[in-house]
């Protein structure tokens, strides 16, 4: 089945992943959804990622972080953008997310980069997703 918002589909895969205590979670792979996981690996969301080739088509597969309870780091994740409605925010307006315990992900005119990061290189640009 093909999926309208390939972004949102990998974002619902993780977060059910990690509510399901599993191990890792397996995606078809795109650019921009190996820089959203690169930005996951990099702010400590997940343990770890590699691209690989499955029938012959590349995946992305997650490896998923848990706390010492076995609890997931991943609390939850929300998409701001969709297909039917562009969010955009300068760089002075770049929401935070639970008061900068969260992070939030933007697409600007120099790659994919967290929120802070945006703002510290005065870009701004599409938000892609919040997640805690």
């Amino acid at each position: 089945m093909s999926a309208s918002d390939p972004v949102a589909d990998m974002l619902t895969k993780v977060r059910n992943a990690a509510v399901a205590r599993h191990e890792k979670v397996d995606i078809p792979a795109s650019k921009l959804k190996l820089e959203i996981v690169k930005i996951l690996k990099t702010e400590g969301y997940i343990k770890n990622f590699k691209k690989v080739q499955e029938d012959g088509h590349p995946i992305i597969r997650i490896i998923l972080k848990y706390d010492d309870s076995n609890n997931p780091v991943i609390h939850g994740v929300k998409k701001i953008s969709t297909p039917g409605r562009r969010v955009y925010s300068g760089y002075k307006e770049l929401p935070r997310v639970f008061n900068g315990y969260g992070t939030i992900i933007v697409s600007t005119s120099s790659g994919v980069t967290t929120g802070k990061k945006a703002s510290e290189k005065m870009v701004g640009g599409e938000l892609i997703c919040s997640i805690w």
